[in-house]
This record gives structure tokens, sequence and C-alpha cells, in this order.
């Protein structure tokens, strides 16, 4: 860790270097703010070789001190040595973050802010990297709109989002999620006492979960019609086998030693599935549970490319694309992204209260 952080410092301190040099030749008043920033991060640069400034408060400061000043200057032109300076700042942002990560907090409160400042501030970066290089490259927006555009539209179309989110997140995606992991949990335990089906559905199982969507989706649209029955149908065919194939080697880890000691406390076979092999096959559920997450929506929304009402995340993406709107397209992924990972957050913390014993949970 220590290399990689003179590794950081050392290019820190060479585009500090370069945008003091480019902003010192061609000197303005426009771009006074950049020679003090260039100065300072000259300043935190030489740590490499002094023992001052080490404190990660500054390494902070120049981080989001060029975020506002590039932000405010954006839209006009920006001044000589901007781009030096915001790769010195990125790096010195990275930096600070390392060492936030590195610390250790009295509190578990401490902690867990530490856990969520530092994701946070890491795509507040690559958000401001997206922002100036499609402003200040001046990349069409047919080709990648900015997030500014971005989120204007999004906030424009909010009523068109929320109908879209009902279609395809609430009807099609859960629906079908619920049906698949549910479904999928059930026969895996009914089938656990069966070596035979066991060994017959586990391959069965692997080669369907391998089916392409394109293939199976125009099917289920043929066979439920276009409305969201259909793209319901497609997500419990991607979530239904991963969860039968995790649960049955879930329910298998439980060692023979174990069910005999439950053997002689007299434990039924009902008892000894419940209270022993369930639980230990918690963390392969629970793993499931998030792979299916992500399958769910994958598949609800590639299943509307085929067929749908006029609502949808998927028939607005496929209908926005050849109309040329990619800030509408942008801010239907940006739906889909908010949910999946909202989804998978909620799943990973019940997941984190349930399975504490388990070592990779205790690990973190």
């Amino acid at each position: 860790m220590r290399k990689l952080s003179n590794i950081l410092l050392t290019f820190a301190l060479l585009f500090s270097a370069i945008c003091f040099v480019s902003s010192t030749i061609w000197f303005s008043e426009s771009n006074i703010i950049v020679l003090i920033l260039s100065i300072v991060g000259i300043l935190l640069g030489l740590r490499l070789f002094f023992p001052f400034f080490a404190s990660f408060y500054y390494d902070l400061f120049i981080g989001v001190a060029t975020i506002i000043f590039v932000i405010l200057n954006l839209y006009e032109d920006l001044p000589n040595g901007s781009w030096p300076l915001i790769f010195s700042s990125w790096l010195y942002s990275w930096l600070a973050v390392e060492k936030i990560m590195q610390k250790q907090f009295e509190t578990d409160y401490s902690s867990t802010i530490r856990n969520f400042v530092a994701p946070i501030f890491f795509g507040v970066w690559i958000i401001f990297f997206w922002e100036v290089a499609t402003v200040g490259l001046k990349i069409p927006v047919v080709i990648l709109p900015s997030p500014s555009v971005i989120g204007i539209k999004f906030i424009a179309s909010l009523d068109i989002l929320w109908a879209d989110f009902i279609q395809t997140f609430v009807k099609s995606a859960l629906i079908g999620y619920l049906i698949g992991c549910s479904s999928g949990l059930l026969i895996a335990i009914l089938i656990d006492s069966s070596p035979f089906l066991k060994r017959g559905l586990l391959p069965i199982g692997n080669f369907i979960s391998a089916l392409p969507i394109i293939g199976v989706a125009p099917i289920m649209v043929m066979w439920f019609g276009f409305d969201w029955e259909s793209k319901a149908a497609v997500v419990v065919i991607m979530t239904f086998f991963p969860m039968l194939v995790n649960t049955i080697t879930g329910l298998s880890i439980s060692s023979q030693i174990e069910k005999d000691l439950m053997k002689t406390y007299g434990a039924s076979y009902s008892q000894t599935l419940f209270f022993l092999r369930l639980h230990g096959a918690a963390p392969f559920i629970f793993n499931a549970l998030k792979i299916n997450s992500t399958l769910a929506l994958i598949g609800a929304i590639v299943a509307e490319f085929f067929g749908t009402p006029i609502v949808g995340v998927g028939f607005r993406i496929s209908t926005e694309v050849g109309r040329m709107n990619l800030d509408m397209v942008w801010a239907e992924i940006t739906v889909a992204a908010l949910v999946g990972t909202i989804t998978y957050g909620i799943i990973t913390f019940i997941e984190k209260r349930l399975t504490f014993w388990h070592p990779s949970i205790r690990g973190n």
C-alpha cells in the first residue's frame, strides 16, 4: 500500500508541476485560481521528500476545491492548466480515500460512515470526469450526453419514468423474481431426499441457465402475450435454476458428523432440515438471491424489446434510441441502475444480519 501511495503522489506532483508551468506561461486573470491550486498541489507532493502536509484533509481540500472551481467555469472556456489540475486533484482525492479506508475508528458508526463515504466520493469523481469530458470536449449529445443533461431530462420525465418503473420492475421483474426464487427454493427442498432427482435436475438446471435470453424472450411473448406476464415468465426462467442449484449445493454442505449429532438429539428429518441444513445453506441461498436480483432486471428489460405495451424501460430504451433521444435513454438506464443497486443493497443488508456467523461476513 505504501508503494501505491508513493506512485499516486509522484504522478500527482508531476501533474501539479505541469499545471503550474502551463498556467505561468499562459498567465491571465482567469487562471489565477488554477495557479494557486497548482502551487498547493506541488506543496502536497513534496511530502515525498519532506514529512509535512500528511493529513488526508489537505488531499480532500484540493479535490473538492478543484471540483467546485471547474464546475463554475466549465460552461465557459476552461482556464489554461485546468486539465493537469483535474488529474492531479483526482490523484490526491484517491490518496485521501486510501487513507480514510486505512484509518481505524473507535466506533462502528464511524466505520459505517467511512464505508459509505469512500464509494460516494469515488462516484462523484466519475460523474465529474464525465461532465468535464462531455462539456469540455463538446461531445455531441447523440453520442454521449452529460450528467447534467441526463439529470434535467430525468426530472422533466418523472411521470414517464414512474410508469416505466411500475411496468418493468414492480409487475415484471419483482413478480417473476418472487415466483422464480420461491419455487426454486421449494423444489430444491422437495428433491433433496432423492439422489436420483438431484443428479438428474442439476445438469438440466445448468443447461437451462445457459440459455440465451434473446432466444427465450420471443417464445414467452408468443405464449403469454405482450403484457407484463410474458416478461415475468422470462424472469421466472432466469431466476428459478440459479436458486435451485445454489440451494441444493448449500443443503449438501452440512457434514455427516453434524447430521449424526442431530440424530443423537432425536431430531426428525424436518427438524434437521430446518435447524441445520437450511441454516448452513443460507449463504448459498442469499448468493442466489443477489445473483437473481440482477438477472431479473436484465430479463425484464430485454424481454420488453420483443413486444410490450407502450410502457416499460426496455420499450422506452428501444424507441428513444430510434429517435436519437439519448438523454432519455440514459435517464431510463439511471432508473435501472438505482433500482438494481438499492435491491442488491437491501439483500446484502439482510444477509449480514441473518448470516453473521459465516466467515465471509465476520471478515467484513
